[in-house]
């Protein structure tokens, strides 16, 4: 857990206007809860989508380059240049081991369970924001520490695994035995585009209330990877800083036993840095001269570095052994009685009452100097809070019990982001855990087979509305920003998913959908092959014979390997796609960047799915721009790009009304006109919308349609 710290700038949500935009150059964020209230008022016109220009990744596959590394060479270089320590950044206890635990936990540690943004996949902690954020104060010079070995490996070890292996290496040489590693992280060229990480307004009044955070924010801080180690607003009182750890730690799916592990594990290695005033510390890399090269936080004091280092303001050890893993840590926040004082910088932080302990922790660059143990606000925590005491005590009493919770919480901690446990490389790669939602390998399904399924499922009494419908709501729940989620593993007919409202109805779906293919297919392929047969009936019905491609394999996962409490977060929100009443447009570009949409897509999506009578919710006919619904039709472009109708407000919802007799036509959501409104959507609808499209977009739907099926498939079927 970082120091506290604030810069003025913030990034925005996906598709919502620059800063500039806003008047009095105020913050234009609406938060995603209340946007509703305000969205009206913003001009769509000004909607970015450019989040759905899908980010550049370097051009080549990490994952097939990793099987070629020989990572136990890697691994030994590595511990190799942990050990020597360099006169630019000298090493605390001449091991670098401390640091890159740090820089692999802040490189992970932005995950958050609501919109699966952040960690370490992407390796994006080299450009802004994070780079920048006070928090990662002196990472930079870490990740340097790793530049010659990243040279050496080039292009077979991505940042972003590197990053997190040399945390995992740092434990390894200090004696502790860690779950596993799984590389196949990509790297990107810039900064990511697509994720809000708040801005001032987002963290007011939230001392005593770190859960009206705002959704989908992980930390109640600004620029911090946690929480203030100083205590809420650096009010040093446990009770409180244990209420923002259990909310925030809450936010990355972590329970209280991973996030007591995770704590002290931590903090068993290295130390704090707040040598002297935060005074004499320059500007964080963006405000650094060029000839820093990258190199932010530039230090005044004494030398500036080593003993004289200020990090996070805070100073000093946790244990007697900073470079060793032991008990260290429990038996020293047991055996004293804590009590504040301030860093010489100024920051609040506890160390033992009565002037015991001065003698117990070694000087991390003077072997003839010995000092006290320190704990934070937040370590003080989890003795006073009676949840974390309880486990606490245990993990005291029992060593191998807390090595292990924390092995497997640095595991998941560090390898949250990267989704199943398929997409992981490497021969260190753990067995499946429930939180990477396994799903048991599915079977190929002989063509011939699927062909008489298709027959049976067209001649089975579903509407073609429900059986896409259906499927939708199966696959729709895919994010690429954590690769959860999507059609494998069937899980819409376990719980959580099969008891969101939006997916009333479907039980009856699925049922018939499993007596017809019991035997030849699973009950996730046969969902997937139901909404493409739902496709290709409305396509027929709009008078285009299409085959919507179609690929087996699917597993179905059982409720044992169902993560239910975290998976809730996927439920639909706000969603434009099946036109929830309080949908809007930015929230929209959101789920499209999430489903690795382009704009097209995403309006070859929406629009079908309207005209095919896939809305899902109370919000009806909304949206339904056509005279002949059911049927896969260009109706919705061209009835919303029609001139001879007119549209006015009507409370929540859009009327259009015939110019001429003022009969009122149609009713639409603020979602569907911004694809009239927004000239770049507007420019989609028109092509569409042309005498001589109607079959290029039943295609292009029955290919966008096939992408969302396919999003998690990772060569798995």
């Amino acid at each position: 857990m970082g120091a506290s710290g604030s810069k003025p700038d913030g990034d925005y949500p996906a598709g919502h206007p620059d800063v500039s935009a806003s008047a009095g150059g105020q913050c234009p964020f609406l938060a995603y809860q209340n946007m509703q209230d305000k969205v009206s008022k913003q001009p769509q016109t000004e909607l970015n989508l450019q989040p759905l220009n899908q980010p550049a990744y370097l051009g080549f596959d990490y994952a097939a380059e990793f099987a070629k590394l020989d990572l136990a060479a890697l691994k030994k270089d590595v511990t190799a240049c942990l050990k020597t320590s360099q006169d630019w950044w000298p090493a605390d206890y001449g091991h670098y081991g401390p640091l890159m635990v740090r820089l692999a936990w802040h490189s992970a540690g932005t995950y958050r369970i609501y919109d699966g943004r952040g960690g370490a996949n992407t390796g994006n902690m080299r450009f802004v924001p994070h780079y920048a954020w006070p928090d990662n104060g002196n990472l930079d010079k870490a990740r340097r520490l790793l530049w010659p070995i990243k040279k050496k490996y080039g292009k077979k070890i991505s940042w972003g695994d590197l990053m997190i292996l040399a945390g995992n290496v740092g434990m390894e040489d200090m004696g502790f035995k860690t779950f596993g590693f799984g590389g196949g992280r990509c790297d990107i060229w810039a900064q990511e585009t697509d994720a809000f990480w708040g801005v001032h307004e987002s963290f007011k009044g939230l001392a005593n209330a770190p859960e009206k955070l705002e959704k989908p924010l992980a930390a109640p801080n600004m620029e911090l990877i946690y929480v203030n180690p100083e205590g809420p607003d650096a009010i040093p009182d446990p009770l409180m800083a244990a209420k923002h750890i259990r909310d925030s730690f809450g936010r990355m799916a972590m329970n209280d036993e991973e996030t007591v592990a995770l704590i002290a594990g931590g903090h068993t290695f290295g130390k704090a840095h707040g040598a002297g005033p935060g005074s004499n510390v320059g500007p964080d890399p963006r405000g650094a001269p060029v000839e820093a090269q990258g190199f932010g936080w530039e230090n005044k004091f004494g030398t500036g570095k080593g003993k004289d280092a200020i990090t996070s303001g805070l100073e000093g050890a946790w244990t007697a052994n900073p470079t060793k893993w032991d008990n260290g840590y429990w038996e020293n926040l047991f055996k004293y009685e804590w009590e504040l004082f301030k860093s010489p910088a100024g920051a609040q932080q506890w160390r033992p009452k009565g002037g015991q302990g001065v003698d117990t922790v070694p000087d991390a660059h003077d072997a003839s100097k010995k000092t006290h143990p320190i704990m934070f606000t937040t370590d003080i925590a989890v003795i006073k809070d009676p949840e974390y005491l309880k486990i606490s005590e245990r993990f005291r009493d029992n060593p191998d019990q807390f090595s292990d919770a924390f092995a497997r919480a640095w595991y998941k901690l560090t390898h949250r982001d990267m989704g199943p446990v398929e997409r992981l490389c490497g021969s260190e790669v753990a067995p499946p855990q429930v939180w990477q939602d396994p799903v048991p390998k599915g079977n190929t399904t002989d063509a011939a087979v699927v062909t008489s399924l298709k027959e049976e499922i067209r001649n089975c009494g579903l509407e073609a509305g429900q059986l896409i419908r259906c499927a939708w709501a199966s696959a729709s729940t895919f994010r690429r920003t954590d690769f959860r989620g999507g059609a494998n593993g069937a899980r819409i007919r376990l719980a959580p998913q099969k008891d969101w409202p939006t997916n009333a109805g479907f039980a009856e779906v699925i049922t018939k959908l499993e007596e017809l293919g019991k035997g030849r297919a699973s009950v996730a392929d046969l969902i997937v092959l139901g909404g493409n047969v739902g496709v290709e009936m409305a396509a027929s019905k709009g008078g285009v014979q299409i085959e919507v491609p179609f690929t087996s394999g699917r597993g179905d996962a059982t409720a044992d390997q169902t993560d239910a409490a975290s998976f809730d977060v996927l439920q639909p929100e706000k969603d434009a796609f099946i036109n929830q009443t309080d949908a809007n447009p930015y929230k929209m570009v959101d789920k499209a960047h999430q489903l690795g949409l382009t704009t097209p897509e995403l309006t070859c999506l929406i629009a079908g799915l309207r005209v095919v009578g896939a809305n899902c919710t109370d919000a009806g006919k909304n949206g339904v721009l056509t005279a002949n619904p059911g049927a896969l039709t260009t109706d919705f472009m061209v009835n919303l790009t029609d001139m001879a109708t007119e549209w006015v407000a009507a409370g929540a919802i859009y009327e259009g009304k015939d110019r001429a007799s003022g009969a009122k036509k149609w009713t639409a959501s603020l979602c569907d006109l911004t694809f009239g409104c927004n000239p770049e959507l507007r420019a989609v609808c028109e092509h569409y919308a042309c005498s001589d499209q109607k079959e290029t977009f039943v295609k292009d739907f029955a290919n966008a349609w096939a992408k969302v099926m396919n999003a998690d498939s990772y060569g798995r079927f």
